[in-house]
């Protein structure tokens, strides 16, 4: 078979050798596979990671492979003496369209990774975020779910959760509740009165026994004492706790003849004290 003059000129010409072909082909082979391994190792990672969805996983995951392909073709044509700089200028092109059309999306993401491996909440905890407090449903990519207490569902963003102040009233397992009491003067004997609020509260069921209940005298005046009744309890459960425990206090005051004021609403101490004694 005759080869035309134009032909044989340029397979004379080239520089691309056997070894050449087989290299490339070689890189785009071994990219591929390891494409695949990378593949199935990065979803099986996200799966273990509580709060990422299937779908999510499954994009990064291909985001992942596509890139090591990428990677492969561009070693692969680099053998066969082609630049690959178009492809350098293409991926970065695509990859800054992908970080500014995602810029919300990935700042929500990563924050709930590392929410997810610094562990700062849990689903079950009751949070306190920017004055919304509720318990953890959900923990996912893009979001923190909390129920508040009176029933409406809150999705905080991830990103928000790192910036602001955020509250975790259950990680100790434990929390303290505050009663202030206005008991009319003159009280005889203040040992006995902190002795029956001390067991009115003890009463209560759900009143922890490992932490005292605390009594403690903020002011004296001529017309009345303030007291404040602090008591520890499950992190839960204060809505419920409190009405039992100023209920207890009312009666318990009531039955020893003791006129007093009983409230769970502390009020906010005055700007200006009044001048007088």
């Amino acid at each position: 078979m005759t080869v035309p003059p134009e032909l044989d000129g340029l397979l004379a010409a080239s520089t691309v050798s056997g070894w050449d072909i087989a290299l490339a082909a070689a890189s785009i082979l071994i990219a591929w596979i390891l494409s695949v391994f990378a593949r199935k190792g990065v979803l099986a990672v996200l799966r273990t990671m509580q709060g990422i969805g299937e779908g999510v996983s499954i994009l990064i995951a291909r985001i992942v492979r596509y890139a090591i392909l990428l990677v492969g073709i561009g070693v692969g044509s680099a053998f066969l003496g082609a630049s690959i700089q178009p492809l350098i200028a293409i991926a970065i092109i695509v990859g800054a369209v992908v970080v500014l059309a995602l810029r919300g999306i990935s700042n929500n993401f990563a924050a709930g990774i590392v929410l997810q491996t610094r562990h700062p909440i849990k689903v079950g905890d009751e949070i306190d975020v920017d004055g919304a407090i509720g318990t953890v449903k959900e923990l996912n990519g893009r979001s923190v779910v909390i129920v508040t207490r009176d029933g409406r569902t809150i999705h905080v963003p991830n990103a928000q959760l790192l910036e602001t102040l955020l509250v975790n009233h259950s990680e100790l397992g434990h929390r303290r509740s505050d009663v202030q009491l206005r008991v009319a003067a003159p009280v005889t004997r203040l040992d006995d009165l902190t002795e029956l609020i001390t067991a009115a509260v003890q009463s209560i069921d759900g009143v922890h026994r490992r932490e005292p209940v605390t009594v403690l005298l903020q002011t004296v005046e001529p017309e009345r004492l303030t007291l404040l009744v602090r008591f520890w309890h499950h992190p839960h459960t204060r809505a419920a706790i409190l009405s039992p425990v100023v209920r207890a206090l009312a009666e318990a005051l009531t039955g020893a003849g003791t006129t007093a004021t009983v409230t769970s609403d502390i009020p906010e101490p005055p700007l200006i004290r009044p001048a007088e004694v």
